[in-house]
């Protein structure tokens, strides 16, 4: 466990707050998981600060993952709070723990524009305003040639290994792409996806491939994600085909990408001791240009989860002030 260190700004900020209604006697002792990858480690130190600032509470961050940390939290109440959980790893063990009273949901949607699909670069996309479905993409594949082979079209996928992987080779079967014209391109890393995007966007070049948000490379180059014209064709297609090896999904069917689902999930703990802060979790939800933006600043300046944290309450007070009551606000706004 890493406690949350404010030094000097947090004394300052507690002082005042011991005397409020928001009081450490209302909150007391918080752990709140720090996710391993960067908008998770963003908002658990914006948490934490808010928490131990505004509202009094004494905050520990808690290393985790989405399966690890949920694990933790449904079999031994620890740690207190997921800000960041993606449930559809752990969604039916999540609906389970919430129907026997174990975990609750504070918030459904804590980041708005998120999502896993299939992105073109802006300036194809304002060349070619026509092209605004995948489907109708999927017909030009002249339009994005492959590096080795121009008379066909470059589908950038995932990288061996990775869940999504299976899911774009599905999906690049589902839609007869092979026979459009395309051929699948893996890039054999998370920097060789990154780097591929990068230098499409920075050249005002083409460039077709799955990538998700939020994260640095969307906020960076303003990635333009095209919508489906298929409608979600249903779990059973997703989930025991799409999702598995090509040999488990003999007949992938042409579907809409599934719905990436995030949640701040807590403990029944927090929920009885939390006091007002459990009513700030409710309330705080991040702008996807915002948290874009921030995971920029921290790709650009290497800076921790808490340096980033810092920049955004100093920056976008506009945001976060509308999360809690004014008189919170003000010890916030106090300790930074």
């Amino acid at each position: 466990m890493k406690p949350r260190i404010l030094g000097a700004i947090s004394a300052i900020a507690l002082s005042t707050a011991f005397a409020s209604t928001a009081s450490a006697a209302d909150c007391g002792n918080v752990s709140i998981a720090e996710m391993n990858w960067a908008s998770a480690e963003l908002m658990a130190n914006v948490d934490a600060i808010i928490l131990e600032a505004g509202f009094g509470c004494n905050v520990t961050l808690v290393p985790g993952a989405t399966e690890t940390t949920f694990a933790s939290m449904s079999e031994r109440g620890q740690p207190d709070v997921a800000p960041e959980l993606w449930i559809n790893a752990v969604r039916v063990a999540l609906d389970n723990a919430k129907a026997e009273g174990s975990l609750h949901s504070l918030n459904d949607a804590p980041i708005t524009g998120l999502g896993e699909g299939w992105w073109v670069t802006p300036a194809f996309h304002a060349e070619h305003p026509e092209l605004d479905t995948v489907e109708k993409l999927l017909q030009r594949p002249d339009l994005f040639p492959h590096p080795e082979d121009p008379s066909v079209g470059a589908f950038h996928g995932c990288p061996a290994g990775w869940g999504c992987q299976l899911v774009n080779a599905n999906l690049f079967r589902a839609f007869e792409m092979e026979e459009l014209g395309w051929r699948l391109i893996d890039p054999g890393s998370a920097a060789g996806l990154d780097a591929s995007m990068a230098r499409a966007a920075e050249r005002d070049a083409p460039w077709f491939g799955y990538y998700w948000n939020p994260t640095a490379m969307i906020g960076r180059y303003n990635m333009v994600m095209l919508p489906f014209e298929a409608e979600w064709a249903g779990d059973d297609n997703w989930n025991n085909c799409i999702a598995l090896s090509e040999q488990d999904c003999l007949d992938p069917q042409p579907t809409s990408w599934t719905v990436s689902e995030v949640e701040t999930v807590v403990t029944t703990r927090f929920l009885e001791v939390g006091g007002p802060a459990a009513e700030y979790f409710e309330r705080r939800v991040f702008p996807g240009d915002a948290m874009n933006a921030m995971l920029v600043f921290m790709n650009e300046n290497q800076a921790t989860g808490e340096d980033a944290a810092f920049e955004f309450l100093m920056n976008h007070e506009d945001i976060w002030s509308e999360w809690v009551p004014a008189e919170v606000a003000d010890r916030v706004r106090a300790a930074l």
